[in-house]
Parts: structure tokens; C-alpha cells; sequence
């Protein structure tokens, strides 16, 4: 018979105590991430840990009542649920009842009003002209350009219809805008050309009774009460940062607050130039010819590329922070890029250093504004699970009985080879429980039903491994090879079967969590995780393992409980090595010599 080959093999095989040095390693470092996290159990679904129910209807703006349709209903519901879900495993349900309403269920240990704020936000975006902003108090000393700040600048015109970009540099530190004491001339200024603006052309000094003069006297009043707001506006506070400007009028100026790198800025902005229904289509692209890395692509309407050309022509004239617009979404202020010319053509780029998920993030709040929908709280209600701990108890008991089915399998026909699979499947329970635990406050996972039964589903993955490489070991054996050359000779082949199998369940795991939605995505899940574990867990646990106990009396000589007996197994004869005189010629070997 053939020597087990030499090398980087035979070192692997002498040395089986590194493999398992090294998952016990990754158990230990895994646990300890566990308990530092403060989350020692995995988190549950709503159905079987409750949560909060919200209900929303949709409202469309005066004039578009046709505009609660299927299409935008499940547009919405899209953006929600990436909104909420974010990976999609974080088992928040986002589903339409109805024309009109759409439901939000949300697992327990969810931030209840945070995730109403984050669905609630649909159709209330504006965009509208910085008259002001600053660090807030406490936030920082230096007043660098807020969120975005950059040029926009038209393409080179070729036909009729140019597109045209805003490019804005993201940035969280810099040269400041403007010092406090001009930061502070520059809003009084503003207000009161804002207030002139108002009043009539023909409002003069004598007429000080005049309606154009009440108007100007009704807009300067107003000013000085903004710039007071303003003065006052602290959006270092959480309380603050959400409500300011929440509740203001398109037609009005207001104070706000926006973050950048960390940062929060305060900003009086004048009233809505564009409306968020203005926006045809946002979208978050990759720029591959040029350094802009992500950008955010918006499309306008026909009147909301006039609109937007407008405003932007009126900033172009000013300095900063004043040749800004700022995007307002519910009240605060999520980019605010600057432009140095009129943006015409009824397109925009809006590029800078965004990452992925916050050009991701920028295009998806412009797609709400696009919606010509406003959404509406019907109701918030506190839930408990539908199926809850006798659920989860039932899903527990049937996870012990198939354990111990397939412990009792394995002790009956694998005998003394049941001290190498039970450990296995403790060690792949382990990881698994350890993992799904890390994973709920890292991506949100929750575990539900369907989850569990991939759990479930995931022993007899990992039983099958361990059967194949028991097979293929008895088959050596059989073949009359002792057991030490068996497991190496049977390990290869075995290796390349669980390779097979478990990429065949990860493929399948895989696409039913591409193709399906809600809990679906839980037990596809699961079992992808699991079925990666036991590749895992039989290359560094089960094959080394099994390489020490063949070393052992009991295993090597093949005692009739060892489940490796010889006899039993109806080997042929022990296979020796011939040694042939020197010269004679090479051929078959006579079997009674052997």
C-alpha cells in the first residue's frame, strides 16, 4: 500500500493539536466577546419575543389623490424596510394591508420611537436656502462648512439639454465658514434682505401706515425673532436635535440642526425653494472614471428643475455658508452642499467623499421625498408574542429530541467513534449559540421560528459530515489497512464529499435569503451560518481529533466497541509491504506471498 504522502500534509498530520488549539482559541475569544457585549442570549423575534406593532396610512398631497397606488404603496414599503431592516435579518416586518395602510411590526428590544421616526418621514422634504450656521454650543470651537460644502458647476454644453452636477466635499473639519462675530452679521444681514424682500418695491419711509410698510415692520419682527431662535438653538442636545424645525411651514424660514462627522450644526435656512415631490428619481452611483468615489444622482421634475435652477442661480451669488441649500428631512438638515453656479437641465450630482451606505442612506431620504405621499400614525401598539415562549419551549424540545436521536444513533452504530461525534456537535452548538448571540447587536439579527428550525435542520447537516468520514474510514479498513494509514487515506476523499454537500446547502441557503423576505430570510439564515460552522468545525475539530484517538490501543487495535473492529466490519487481510531481491523485475505480486 501507498505511504501517506509527505510535506505539508504529514506535518498537518503529526501536529492535530494545533487545529484544535486553535478553535478552542476562537470558542474562548468568542465567549469573552459574548459577556463584554453585555448580550448573552441571542435576540428574539417578535413571535416569539413580542414587540411593537405601528400602523401607518397613506395621505397624498392635495391635487395627487391617484397617487396612492400600488406602485408607490410598495416603493414605500421598500424603502422602509431597508430602512429598518437594514441587512434584512434584523426581523422587522414592513407589509402593506389594504390601499392604504402599511404595517410595521418590530421585535422587542428594538427603539420603538426611534424606528417610528425612521418610517414616519415619507413625503416631508424640502429644500431650502442657508441663511446661517454654526458648531453648536459645546460641540466644537471652529466652524468648519456644514455636512457639504464644494462647487457645482455645469458639464460642458453639447445639446440642448446639458446635464449638470453639484459636486460637494464632505467634510468634518476645516476652514471655518465664518468667525462667530460674522457668523452673526452675516444672519442679520440675511434676515433683513429677506425682510426687505418681503415688503413691497413701493414701500417707502413716510408711508409708514401703508400695508407694504406693516408688511416690512411684520418681517423685520419676525427676523429679529428668528435670529433670536437661532442664538439660542443648542443642537449639542438629543433633546433638540430631532424637533427643531420639525413642525415649520414650506413658506417659512425656520431653525434646524444637522450632524457632520460627528458634529452637530445649527443652521437657519429660509423657506422651501423645492419641494421633496420636485425629485423625479434619486439614486446612489459608484463614479469609476473620475476620484468622486459615490455620488447621489437626482432627476427632477419639469417644474422642479426650473425651481432648482432658480435657487441655485440666487446661491451662486453669494459666499458661504450663504451659497448653500440645505436638504431638510422632517425637520433636520441631512447634507447641505454649495454651489457656484446655476444648476440647470433638470439633473444634479451631489458628490463628495460619501461612503456606500451614506450615499446609499442621502438617496433613499430623496426617494421619500419623491413620493407624493405623506404617512400618517394611526397607531403604536405594544404586542405580545403571537406564538411566544411555548412556541420557543416546543422549538427547544424538538431540538433536543433530534440531538439526542442522533446521539443514540451514533452510539449504537458508530459505538467508541460517538467521543469524537458528540464533542463535535457540542463544539458546533457552542459557536453557533455563541455567534447568533454576537450577532444581535452587531447586525441585528433575531432569532425567530424559522431560525431555529435551521438550527434544528443544521444537526443533521453536521450529523452527515461526521458519517461520511466515519464511512470512509471503515471502508480502509475493510480493505485490510490498519487504522492509523486509514484515517489519513480516508480523509481526502471524505473531504471533498462535506465540501460538496455544504456548498450545495450554502448555495441553497443563500438564494432562498436573496429571493424571499421577513422570516423566511431567519431560517435561510441560519442554516447558512451553521452549514459554514460545520465546514469549520470538521476541518479544525472533528479531522484532528479523530488523527489523536487513532493513536490510542483502544482505537488502533480495533476493540469490538471502538466501532472500528475489524471483524465486524469484514475486513479482508492485513495488506503488507513485499520487499523484493535487488534486480528482480517489477510486476503482480502473488497473494500467497504477500
Amino acid at each position: 500500500m501507498a505511504a501517506p504522502k509527505r510535506g505539508r500534509s504529514a506535518s498537518a498530520q503529526s501536529k492535530p493539536g494545533r487545529s484544535l488549539a486553535l478553535i478552542l482559541i476562537a470558542i474562548v475569544a468568542l465567549t469573552g466577546g459574548m459577556f463584554a457585549s453585555g448580550h448573552n442570549t441571542p435576540r428574539l423575534g417578535i413571535d416569539l419575543a413580542g414587540g411593537t406593532s405601528i400602523t401607518l396610512r397613506a395621505v397624498a398631497q392635495p391635487g395627487e389623490a391617484s397617487s396612492i397606488n400600488k406602485t408607490n404603496m410598495d416603493t414605500a414599503v421598500d424603502i422602509m424596510n431597508r430602512r429598518v431592516n437594514g441587512l434584512g435579518v434584523s426581523e422587522a416586518e414592513v407589509q402593506t394591508q389594504g390601499d392604504k395602510n402599511i404595517i410595521v411590526n418590530i421585535p422587542k428590544g428594538t427603539n420603538s420611537e426611534e424606528a417610528r421616526q425612521q418610517v414616519g418621514t415619507t413625503a416631508k422634504l424640502y429644500f431650502r436656502p442657508v441663511l446661517a450656521t454654526e458648531a453648536s454650543v459645546g460641540a466644537a470651537t471652529a466652524t468648519p462648512s456644514p455636512s457639504a460644502s464644494g462647487s457645482a458647476s455645469s458639464s460642458p454644453s453639447s445639446s440642448a439639454s446639458p446635464k449638470t452636477t453639484a459636486s460637494s466635499s464632505k467634510t468634518g473639519s476645516g476652514t471655518p465658514s465664518a468667525s462667530a462675530t460674522s457668523q452673526g452679521r452675516a444672519l442679520s444681514d440675511a434676515l433683513k434682505a429677506d425682510a426687505s424682500s418681503s415688503a413691497s418695491p413701493s414701500a417707502s419711509a413716510s408711508a409708514s401706515t401703508t400695508p407694504s410698510a406693516t408688511s416690512s415692520a411684520a418681517a423685520s419682527a419676525a427676523a429679529a425673532k428668528l435670529e433670536a431662535q437661532y442664538t439660542a438653538l443648542d443642537c449639542s442636545k438629543k433633546s433638540v436635535q430631532n424637533t427643531a424645525g420639525k413642525n415649520a411651514k414650506a413658506e417659512d424660514a425656520t431653525v434646524a440642526c444637522g450632524q457632520v462627522s460627528g458634529v452637530w450644526y445649527k443652521y437657519v435656512l429660509g423657506p422651501a425653494a423645492v419641494d421633496g415631490t420636485d425629485v423625479k428619481k434619486a439614486a446612489a452611483v459608484l463614479n469609476t472614471t473620475t476620484a468622486a468615489g459615490w455620488q447621489v444622482t437626482m432627476d427632477f421634475t419639469g417644474k422642479g428643475g426650473d425651481k432648482f435652477a432658480k435657487v441655485t442661480g440666487e446661491l451662486a451669488k453669494n459666499t458661504a455658508p450663504q451659497n448653500e441649500f440645505g436638504i431638510v428631512l422632517d425637520g433636520q438638515v441631512v447634507s447641505s452642499p454649495s454651489v457656484s453656479s446655476s444648476i440647470t437641465g433638470g439633473s444634479a450630482e451631489i458628490s463628495g467623499s460619501f461612503t456606500q451606505e451614506e450615499a446609499q442612506s442621502l438617496s433613499n431620504m430623496l426617494s421619500y421625498g419623491a413620493l407624493p405621499l405623506t404617512f400618517k400614525t394611526d397607531s403604536v401598539t405594544t404586542v405580545t408574542a403571537a406564538l411566544g415562549g411555548e412556541q420557543l419551549h416546543a422549538g427547544l424540545i424538538a431540538g433536543a429530541i433530534g440531538l439526542a436521536l442522533v446521539v443514540i444513533y451514533l452510539l449504537i452504530f458508530y459505538r467508541g467513534l460517538s467521543v469524537i461525534a458528540i464533542p463535535s456537535l457540542l463544539v458546533s452548538a457552542i459557536l453557533t449559540y455563541v455567534i447568533m448571540a454576537l450577532l444581535g447587536p452587531g447586525i441585528g439579527f433575531a432569532l425567530n421560528l424559522p431560525a431555529v428550525c435551521g438550527a434544528i435542520v443544521a444537526i443533521g447537516i453536521t450529523a452527515d459530515s461526521f458519517i461520511v468520514f466515519f464511512e470512509r474510514i471503515r471502508d480502509e479498513i475493510r480493505e485490510g489497512r490498519s487504522l492509523r494509514p486509514s484515517v489519513e487515506r480516508a480523509w481526502p476523499r471524505a473531504r471533498r464529499t462535506i465540501l460538496v454537500s455544504d456548498f450545495v446547502s450554502f448555495l441553497a441557503a443563500a438564494v432562498l435569503f436573496i429571493v424571499t423576505v421577513g422570516k423566511v430570510q431567519g431560517f435561510a439564515f441560519t442554516l447558512g451560518l451553521t452549514t459554514v460552522l460545520d465546514v469549520v468545525v470538521v476541518f479544525l475539530f472533528t479531522k484532528p481529533l479523530m488523527t489523536i484517538l487513532a493513536r490510542r490501543k483502544f482505537f488502533a487495535n480495533g476493540h469490538k466497541f471502538s466501532g472500528l473492529d475489524p471483524k465486524a466490519l469484514g475486513a479482508k487481510a492485513p495488506l503488507r509491504r513485499t520487499r523484493r531481491p535487488a534486480g528482480s523485475a517489477a510486476g503482480p505480486v502473488d497473494p500467497k506471498e504477500a
